[in-house]
């Protein structure tokens, strides 16, 4: 019976007897030290798996050193990197050496979005609305209606205003014309009337005293004589009377009574202006050209001076709100003309102009991509644009290119 020594490495499943000419290697291994030199030189061809082998004897294994490591894999992966870190360090400063050249150029590029005014339109009293006119994104003109208030409580009172206007109009008016000849006419007939009277009381009076005076006080008693005393003062009293009558009459109305009907016709003037001003405020009228961005109340809402109806843009002027850093500064400055495009009209460039440069220096707003560092102070400019078909919108971003002069450059 065959031990397990005696089977084929090569098959492990399928153990057969070795070979005459086989060394098991159990035996191989142990004789190893016992076999002089000259029988050695055949055995190591067969121990390094030569073509000489026979096919049923093992192959030792491959010696553990021929296998590349893991550490060795970890430094080719070291040395890749190393490479890659020096090709983006040469590529940055190879860029900061093309930025220093292009300073020294003819041209400054700058980046920006597009910019423009914007309107908050609400009504100047609190109301009810009743009318909205317009929708987002209609173009309005200066002047156009673009809703309307609730009137039917204002109207009335406007009226009442009117007409109290009117009545004070017709009292003043009357008071600059003064009496009518027909009321003059009729006071001199009351001062003829009551000179009449006092004529007749006065002779009554004197025949009583002269018929008293004959009669030595027999004829006509003392209460008789008094009583025409007194007719004849009533009677001068009243042609007195008629004749201040009379004089009023020519004069006229006194003039501190003019003034005061004058000032009270003044204030209800103003206060028929406010109410017809309120009435014209019921209607929200576009202060100029422009275009309206947001529909912020609808109809049946309350309306309130600090709640904006419409939300709207000034399309013209536009301009582009760059920043430029303090080295380009003395580059520029305001009236140069500029050159102006988008993204969404590749190729298509707006003529423009340099219409504010700030004096204040700040800090680069994280919203603005510079080649610079964030933390570089910088100057915001303002670059007017022509946009004759309104293709600009606000915030889209936008590249300014400036050509400087032989001055701006030195």
């Amino acid at each position: 019976m065959s031990s397990p020594s005696d089977k084929d490495v090569t098959n492990p499943s399928n153990p057969v007897k070795p070979t005459a000419g086989a060394v098991p290697r159990s035996s191989a291994t142990a004789a190893a030290p016992s076999t002089p030199a000259s029988t050695a030189a055949p055995v190591a061809p067969a121990t390094a798996a030569s073509p000489t082998t026979p096919a049923g004897t093992a192959a030792p294994s491959a010696p553990a050193a021929t296998n590349p490591s893991l550490v060795d894999r970890y430094k080719i992966f070291f040395l890749v990197g190393l490479v890659i870190l020096g090709a983006i360090a040469v590529g940055f400063g190879l860029g900061r050496i093309g930025r220093n050249t292009n300073k020294n150029q003819n041209r400054l590029v700058l980046y920006g979005n597009v910019d423009l005014r914007q309107i908050n339109l609400s009504f100047n009293d609190s109301e009810r609305i009743a009318e909205v006119l317009v929708q987002e994104g209609a173009r309005v003109t200066r002047g156009q209606i673009l809703a309307r208030l609730d009137t039917s409580r204002l109207r009335p009172e406007a009226a009442t205003a009117a007409a109290m206007v009117e009545a004070q109009q017709a009292v003043v008016e009357k008071m600059h014309q003064g009496s009518r000849p027909q009321e003059i006419a009729q006071a001199q007939a009351n001062v003829a009337s009551a000179k009449a009277d006092q004529v007749n009381a006065h002779q009554q009076w004197m025949r009583l005293t002269a018929l008293t005076t004959l009669t030595a006080g027999r004829a006509i008693s003392e209460q008789d004589l008094q009583s025409a005393k007194a007719a004849m003062d009533s009677a001068q009293a009243h042609l007195a009377l008629a004749q201040d009558g009379l004089d009023l009459s020519k004069i006229g109305p006194r003039r501190e009574d003019i003034a005061q009907g004058e000032a009270q016709l003044r204030a209800n003037e103003s206060q028929l202006q406010v109410l017809l001003r309120q009435l014209a405020d019921s209607e929200l009228v576009s202060p100029c050209d422009a275009l309206v961005r947001s529909r912020l109340l609808e109809p049946g809402e309350m309306a309130t001076p600090q709640r904006p109806v419409f939300n709207l843009a000034i399309v013209d002027p536009k301009w582009v709100r760059a920043y430029v850093s303090e080295s380009d500064l003395g580059r520029i400055h305001a009236g140069m003309s500029a050159s102006v495009s988008t993204d969404s009209f590749p190729g298509r460039m707006l003529a423009g102009w340099v219409g504010f440069i700030s004096s204040v220096a700040e800090f680069t707003p994280k919203a603005v991509q510079t080649a610079e560092l964030r933390s570089n102070l910088v100057y915001e400019i303002r670059v007017f644009v022509h946009d004759p078909l309104d293709e600009m919108r606000l915030g889209m971003p936008a590249t300014v290119l400036l050509e400087l002069d032989s001055g701006a450059q030195s």
